[in-house]
């Protein structure tokens, strides 16, 4: 039976983050060809099998993840993106750019993750940052960001290098921020796209690499990579009843069996449970000194998490608020935290917000508020 505690503290949780909860391994590696290997459900981070998943190992195009993710948070997909020197002509993978060539960054990004264009990724890399080196430190920087604490980048397009390298885990978060961008999304889910091709008299017409999106339910994403350094390498996403799984392999001969055997096993055994739905109540703060005496807390939206139906009976839910605040408060601030625990262990954590801004009720405030009222009933006059 789940149960439900409502405690006070007076200090605050500045935990945000999924915890990964103990790892079944009914999966045995025997069954997963990959050197590295990891599945984890997207939204809360949980990890549900892994196998040296925090072993640093070159990802080859499954850097472009990043290299998306970036386009389209640092630049507006209408922006024309012009083809230096520097991608014409890129080894290996390609859409076949040449110098001067001209195109929107939304057709750039299509031609990146479907046909895997290095040039492609230059391209984006110059356009975004300036330069591949300035790029990558951004690449970096954001990956610390998103808690991919042992990765870097060297480039945007996964080709050798003795410094670029990633680990399944981390890999697994960057391509769990990217499914929460609906632009990405859509690149990634589409099969073939025609995209311009500046100076001919045809488009190019490019095919997602992604078998995962042909041949398994609810697939919906994301990338494959390949150099002799690093092996088959793919980042695989799918959905099912609400539960959208990434599954990650390094260096797998068998990349996408591997992928779909950890995703098999991640549907069948675990259900995306709403512990708490939005707007439930969490409790009343109190706040001293202000112009109103206090506020509601409400849960901001569903906080759901990836249960087996035996751990589903022992979560407990605990909800933790300060039990009373100092005017002035503002809108936004946090204020407590809901967590779950299983057999007793934090497994995630979701921050409460003060939904409303309560100034202090001092002198110099109320003076304030009648200066305004004067203003206002003096605006009304001259107005009448």
């Amino acid at each position: 039976m789940k149960r439900f505690l409502i405690c006070a503290v007076s200090g605050l949780f500045t935990l945000f983050a999924a915890v990964p909860a103990f790892a079944d391994s009914s999966l045995s590696s025997a069954e997963v060809s990959a050197k590295a290997a990891i599945l984890i459900e997207a939204g809360s981070g949980r990890v549900l099998y892994e196998k040296n998943a925090d072993q640093p190992m070159p990802m080859a195009s499954t850097t472009k993840i990043m290299t998306a993710i970036l386009a389209i948070e640092k630049s507006g997909l209408d922006d024309t993106v012009v083809v230096g020197k520097n991608a014409s002509g890129v080894e290996g993978s390609s859409i076949w750019l040449s110098v001067g060539e001209k195109m929107s960054l939304s057709d750039m990004l299509f031609g990146l993750m479907l046909a895997s264009g290095n040039d492609a990724a230059i391209a984006i890399a110059e356009h975004v940052s300036g330069s591949v080196d300035a790029f990558a430190e951004l690449m970096t920087a954001r990956a610390r960001e998103l808690g991919a604490k042992n990765t870097n980048f060297m480039n945007p397009n996964g080709l050798p290098d003795d410094n670029h390298y990633t680990t399944a885990h981390d890999l697994a978060l960057i391509t769990a921020h990217a499914m929460q961008l609906p632009f990405f999304c859509e690149v990634v889910k589409t099969q073939y796209k025609k995209i311009p091709w500046e100076g001919h008299e045809w488009d190019r017409v490019v095919k997602n690499k992604n078998k995962i999106l042909w041949n398994y339910e609810g697939g919906n994403g994301v990338k494959t990579g390949f150099t002799k350094k690093a092996g088959r390498c793919l980042s695989a996403a799918a959905e099912r009843d609400g539960m959208q799984l990434v599954s990650v392999v390094l260096n797998a001969p068998d990349m996408f069996g591997d992928c779909m055997a950890m995703m098999d096993y991640g549907f069948s055994n675990y259900q995306n449970q709403c512990i708490l739905e939005a707007d439930t109540h969490a409790g009343r703060v109190k706040v001293l000194q202000g112009v109103d005496d206090g506020f509601d807390v409400y849960t901001p939206q569903d906080i759901r998490y990836p249960l087996t139906a035996q751990e589903a009976a022992r979560v407990e839910t605990r909800i933790t608020l300060e039990p009373q605040l100092r005017a002035p408060v503002r809108k936004g601030q946090q204020v407590g935290s809901v967590q779950l625990l299983l057999n007793g262990r934090l497994i995630y954590e979701q921050p409460l917000f003060c939904p409303v801004s309560i100034g202090e009720n001092s002198y110099t405030f109320n003076l304030g508020r009648l200066i305004d009222l004067w203003i206002g009933r003096k605006i009304l006059d001259m107005a009448s």
